[in-house]
């Protein structure tokens, strides 16, 4: 059991990782190239979608297809397990969005009553 979850927790934290999440998303849509999604994913750096890609592809989650073009043209893509993850990454992002109002107020909720705690120290 001990042994299961420490696969689990190394999966979830590669598919829950915010640029894994980003890039599922990005490449539900179909095949992408890697300036196309840098482009895209805003604020990851070329160092951090590589790694990300290839941590996916090594998951067996993203496919990756370098075609004999001068320069050489490669595509991303998800596998049959990378797109069994579009739904609950959808769903997650769902959440997220009908939660923003909420979540945003206890923040400002918490860091007020932190703040009000730190005055009274």
């Amino acid at each position: 059991m001990h042994g299961d979850c420490a696969r689990v927790s190394k999966i979830l934290a590669r598919v829950g990782d915010k640029w894994s999440v980003l890039i599922v998303m990005l490449l539900s849509d179909g095949p992408r190239r890697f300036n196309e999604m840098k482009r895209l994913v805003g604020g990851i750096s070329q160092r951090m979608l590589t790694l990300t890609l290839r941590g996916l592809e090594r998951d067996g989650l993203v496919k990756r297809t370098v075609f004999p073009t001068v320069p050489p043209r490669v595509d991303y893509e998800l596998t049959e397990l990378g797109r069994s993850l579009r739904e609950p990454v959808v769903a997650l992002g769902g959440w997220a969005q009908r939660h923003l109002d909420e979540i945003d107020d206890a923040r400002a909720q918490f860091d007020a009553r932190c703040a009000a705690e730190r005055g009274k120290s």
